[in-house]
C-alpha cells in the first residue's frame, strides 16, 4: 500500500536561554505536494482526506507544502474539506537546488517491485530524473508510470523534498542513447573490459547521467554504442549487483562523491 504524502505538519519545541527569552524552535516534519497552489490554493482530494480524516487538522492550523519546483510553503488552514481542503499561505521560501544533477536510466526488473523500491529510495536519497530504458535483454517490457509517479511523490514528500524529481516513460536504449543530454554520461556494465570506479570518474558539480542495464545486462552492441556516443563505461564495485541495487548505489556514489570529498 503506497504511504500517504503528508504524514505530520509541524513540531515546535521550547529552548531555554539563559541570557534571554525562551526561543521557539520550529521544524518541518514532513510536507504536503501542492504543484498548483499559485492557481488553485487548495489541497488535492487525497491530501485533504488525509489532512481532515486522519490527522484530523482544523481551521487554523498551520501545514507546510511545496510545489515540487522548490518552493517551500506555509499556510493556514481556512476550510477543512476532506475533499477541497483550502489554505491561505502565510509565507513562502524559495529554496536552492543542490549545485549537481542526477539522472539514473535503468532497465525496469521483471519484478515491478523492485523498480518501486529503486525509485522510493533514490528519490529518498536525492535523484533529479529516472529513465526506464527498453533493453535487448529485458524482461519487462511495460512500465505503468502511475504509480511509480506516486510512490516518487510519497517519497519526496516524506523526505522533505521541495524539488520533485522527474519521471520519463519506458523509453528504447538507441532512442535513448542519442538523446540524452549531461555534463557526464556513463554507462554500468558487467563486461571484461576497462571500466573507471564511477567514484573516481564522477566530476563534482555537474549533470551526471548513469546508464543501468536489466538482469541479463546489455548487450555488447548497446555498450559499444553507447562508448561510441561518448558514454564512458563505469563499474559500481566488485561485487555482482542487483539491478534495483545498482540504481540505488549509483545515485548515492554520485551524492558522496558531490557532498563528502
Amino acid at each position: 500500500m503506497l504511504a500517504t504524502h503528508a504524514m505530520c505538519i509541524l513540531m515546535s519545541t521550547v529552548k531555554s536561554d539563559e541570557h534571554g527569552p525562551a526561543a521557539t524552535i520550529t521544524k518541518v516534519m514532513f510536507l504536503f505536494y501542492t504543484p498548483d497552489i499559485d492557481v488553485n490554493p487548495c489541497l488535492s482530494e487525497t491530501e485533504s482526506q488525509h489532512a481532515c480524516r486522519v490527522l484530523r487538522l482544523h481551521a487554523g492550523d498551520h501545514i507546510f507544502h511545496t510545489d515540487g519546483r522548490g518552493t517551500r510553503y506555509e499556510s493556514e488552514i481556512i476550510n477543512p474539506h476532506p475533499k477541497h481542503c483550502s489554505l491561505h499561505i502565510i509565507s513562502r521560501q524559495q529554496l536552492p537546488h543542490p549545485d549537481f544533477r542526477i539522472h539514473i536510466a535503468i532497465a525496469p526488473t521483471k519484478n515491478i517491485d523492485r523498480l518501486e523500491w529503486m525509485i522510493e529510495k533514490c528519490t529518498e536519497v536525492g535523484v533529479d530524473e529516472i529513465t526506464p530504458l527498453l533493453c535487448r535483454y529485458s524482461e519487462r517490457r511495460v512500465v505503468k508510470t502511475e504509480r511509480l509517479q506516486k510512490i516518487m511523490e510519497s517519497a519526496a514528500m516524506q523526505s522533505l523534498k521541495t524539488y520533485m524529481p522527474c519521471l520519463n516513460e519506458l523509453t528504447p536504449i538507441d532512442d535513448f542513447l542519442r538523446s540524452a543530454q549531461a555534463d557526464q554520461r556513463f554507462i554500468a556494465h558487467c563486461y571484461e573490459q576497462q571500466r573507471t570506479p564511477l567514484f573516481h570518474a564522477v566530476e563534482k558539480q555537474r549533470s551526471t547521467l548513469v546508464l543501468i542495464g536489466p538482469e541479463g545486462d546489455f548487450s555488447e552492441q548497446e555498450v559499444q554504442t553507447a562508448i561510441q556516443l561518448g558514454y564512458r563505461p563505469v563499474t559500481l564495485g566488485n561485487e555482482r549487483l542487483r539491478t534495483e541495487t545498482a540504481g540505488l548505489v549509483a545515485c548515492h556514489t554520485i551524492h558522496i562523491k558531490n557532498e563528502y570529498s
